[in-house]
């Protein structure tokens, strides 16, 4: 850099034109100054003809300079894959907490800076963390750490753990934690693991006030091995004090959860089935052998993709044969349909419509607007008053009219939780707006909201509760809200964290989809696991109606080390696992026809054969499976 520039940002990005578009793709990044040189290096996959490919470094901004010395680019080589993990001497169901109920005084914990800690009384009683089994809730003792004296947001109670944990472990956070004097409203409170002298990890977070106590939950996992992890509280501004009570990290035991998520999910996806066998050879059946096979779960289980994906065939056909929902990555948005004032283009998102509908796959669409500013295009950040109202019904109308009834699904204004441009312009009523106008356009299509940190106790913006108030508001403004998208970007999820999500939102009485999954971990084992706990909690959850990923392929990701699929299409291990569990809740059977010509079995919702050995030879009929009753019978001639 010259010119005098302070850090910014630079990236490396490359233009190519295939099939007539443009496409860019962000290749790197990084911070950089006129002191120092910044090494970018990236990666990409071109699997579509392209008559011209450009890489260029931007960023700075205008009037700086950019030097550049050398640019080198030579094919990718494939990474061996890192072996799984070896995970021993956990120890499950023990708090890695000395003292955590602060029964023995201080012992075990010292003050991160200057704060001063003792240990207070109030009147034992229940907190009942989702954290903990049932069976072994117990009154808290009453006794809670404090913390005063505190001069900086990053003081309070610590506690050295460094020992006690175990690399590639996901561990779950729960603490009860009140603010005390010193404080007005609610103030911003965490528990945070500081790693050696450089690394933060986060693991959890809640907005707490004076007046009740406030569980934080959340969860975190070391990669690699660290000299000192030291937990901590801290949040709130110098001069707050910090109440902390009943502090936990517990290993979380991913096989007894898993037992438990089998026996729930066979009540909630699988129902009572009774072939009743009649016509010319029912008779004769007592006693014929048969098999069952279902050929499809009806549970929807769908990826976004994109217009340039479906030129790699192998992408193609993967998508095609394992998912039968699809959204589109960026293709209906507005920014992508309408980048210049009055320029529509709708050419990629007709063409991916019509490979979907070609393939029987139906479609979420995504999304009508986005509610966070840097998504939203220039020309419409310029605009005020009636002209913006203006472009929003022009956008309600162009779209809605052209597809009407093609969409399942409409995120109708995404990311109201993190985002606020079209309500700080034209008001409260216009998120509600949105909502009326679209379902008057389109009757058929299910709106959604639809946001991220949602499920995992991460984000205080965007909670369960702070997703239910924005629900009830809509809906009292009049608004059709008919489904919940929780988003799913995620790492080292916590099935029980995520359960209680979902029962918090699912007081709506809604369904809930995860529409945007993506698991990151760079070691493939690691990411399968974590995705499948994601997969059986939501498959578990009576309120899911559905699940996507954000995308398969690598290379073609949102986040980075979130793929199923390498990009020389190598299935890897999160891929088989996703794969497999597709195949565990498939259900297959061989039985006989009972006295009454009947066989009773219990299956999942969806398409089924039957192979029935009759006098006259082997006779297959196909059913199907529903989810309307708790007994289903059906009538087969044979």
């Amino acid at each position: 850099m010259s010119s005098s520039a302070n850090d910014t940002e630079v990236r490396a990005t490359l233009w190519v034109q295939e099939y007539g578009r443009e496409r860019y793709v962000g290749l790197a990044k990084n911070q950089t100054s006129d002191q120092q040189w910044t090494h970018l290096k990236g990666k990409f996959l071109l699997h579509a003809p392209f008559t011209k490919a450009v890489i260029f470094i931007e960023g700075p901004p205008a009037g700086i300079d950019i030097l550049v010395d050398g640019l080198v680019l030579s094919p990718a080589r494939k990474l061996q894959a890192a072996p799984c993990p070896k995970i021993e001497n956990v120890l499950y169901g023990t708090n890695l907490l000395h003292n955590n109920g602060f029964t023995r005084g201080l012992s075990g914990w010292s003050p991160m800076g200057s704060c001063r800690l003792s240990i207070q009384t109030e009147a034992p009683h229940m907190l009942p963390s989702i954290l903990k089994d049932r069976a072994s809730q117990k009154h808290i003792s009453g006794h809670y750490i404090l913390a005063t004296n505190r001069t900086d947001v990053w003081m309070g109670p610590s506690q050295v753990i460094t020992d006690k944990l175990r690399l590639h472990v996901t561990y779950r956070v729960s603490a009860w934690v009140r603010v005390g004097s010193g404080g007005h409203g609610r103030h911003h409170v965490n528990v945070c693991l500081a790693v050696d002298k450089n690394q933060w990890v986060n693991g959890g977070q809640v907005d707490a006030d004076g007046d009740q106590w406030y569980e934080i939950k959340g969860a975190f996992k070391l990669e690699k091995q660290p000299s000192k992890v030291t937990a901590y509280v801290q949040g709130p501004p110098a001069g707050v004090d910090i109440r902390v009570m009943d502090f936990q990290i517990y290993a979380v035991d991913r096989k007894a959860r898993f037992e438990y998520l089998k026996e729930k999910t066979d009540k909630v996806r699988k129902r009572d089935v009774v072939l009743k066998f009649q016509g010319s050879n029912a008779v004769n059946l007592l006693g014929s052998s048969l098999r069952i096979q279902q050929t499809e779960n009806s549970f929807p289980f769908g990826s976004c993709i994109a217009r340039h994906n479906i030129e790699n065939e192998d992408l193609a056909e993967f998508f095609v044969k394992n998912f039968n929902w699809a959204v589109f990555e960026n293709e209906l948005k507005w920014y992508h349909t309408e980048a210049e004032q009055g320029r529509l283009n709708y050419k990629d998102s007709d063409e991916l419509l019509e490979f979907c509908e070609k393939h029987k796959i139906q479609v979420r669409g995504h999304c009508l607007f986005w509610e966070v500013e840097d998504a939203v295009q220039p020309w419409v950040q310029s605009l005020q008053g009636h002209h913006l109202m203006a472009a929003i019904q022009n956008r309600l109308q162009s779209l809605l009219s052209r597809y009407k009834g093609r969409f399942r699904h409409h995120d109708v204004n995404n990311e109201m939780l993190h985002g606020s441009f079209y309500e700080d312009r034209l008001g409260r009523d216009i998120r509600a707006y949105m909502f009326r106008e679209a379902h008057k356009l389109d009757p058929s299509a299910v709106l959604f909201v639809n946001d991220y940190n949602v499920e995992d106790g991460c984000d205080t913006k965007s909670t369960p509760e702070k997703l239910v108030e924005q629900v009830v508001d809509l809906q009292d403004r009049g608004a059709p809200v008919g489904g919940i998208g929780v988003q799913g970007h995620i790492s080292h999820p916590v099935g029980e964290i995520i359960c209680d999500s979902l029962d918090k939102l699912a007081i709506l009485g809604l369904p809930i989809w995860i529409t945007e999954l993506d698991v990151t971990a760079e070691n493939e084992h690691i990411r399968a696991d974590d995705l499948e706990v994601f997969l059986r909690e939501a498959f578990a959850h009576p309120a899911v109606g559905g699940i996507i990923l954000w995308g398969f392929w690598e290379m073609f990701m949102f986040r980075e080390h979130a793929h199923l699929v390498d990009a020389d299409g190598t299935i890897n291990e999160a891929g088989r696992r996703y794969l497999a569990l597709k195949q565990e809740w498939l259900t297959r059977m061989n039985g006989s026809v009972d006295h009454q010509g009947e066989f009773k079995f219990r299956g999942y919702h969806g398409s089924y054969t039957v192979e029935v050995n009759t006098p006259s030879g082997k006779v297959a009929r196909s059913f199907v499976v529903d989810k309307d009753s708790p007994v289903q019978v059906i009538a087969l001639n044979v």
